[in-house]
């Protein structure tokens, strides 16, 4: 298995952890719109990343949950505009995995992590 947290554009996972771990990429494709008005911004067990939009990798723990979260911050609108997330536990698993974070605009602010093929 190849040391991910050296791996080329793959943040590491950076809270204690000596168990064995595995590769999260999230795709968070902008919706034409979204790329002026919101910065993404993804969760990893609590620790928020300011991301660019497309895939982003992450090194995560792979014998135990993780929590992965995106969350499309903005700016602009009023005081009270609730922002677009998505949020889910993995399950254990050796496997990589790839997510995309799917978001619904006229279906309110959330949306989902839907794992891809």
């Amino acid at each position: 298995m190849t040391d991910l947290s050296t791996a080329p554009g793959v943040i590491p996972y950076v809270d204690q952890h000596e168990g064995p771990r595995r590769l999260l990429t999230i795709e968070i494709p902008h919706l034409g719109h979204t790329v002026r008005a919101y910065a993404p911004i993804a969760g990893i067990d609590g620790r928020r990343y300011v991301v660019s939009w497309g895939a982003v990798s992450f090194e995560i723990p792979a014998d135990r949950n993780v929590h992965v979260s995106v969350h499309l911050h903005t700016n602009s609108g009023h005081d009270h505009t609730i922002t677009p997330f998505a949020s889910a536990v993995l399950s254990p698993h050796p496997a990589p995995l790839r997510l995309v974070a799917q978001f619904v605009p006229s279906h309110g602010p959330q949306g989902a992590l839907i794992p891809v093929g």
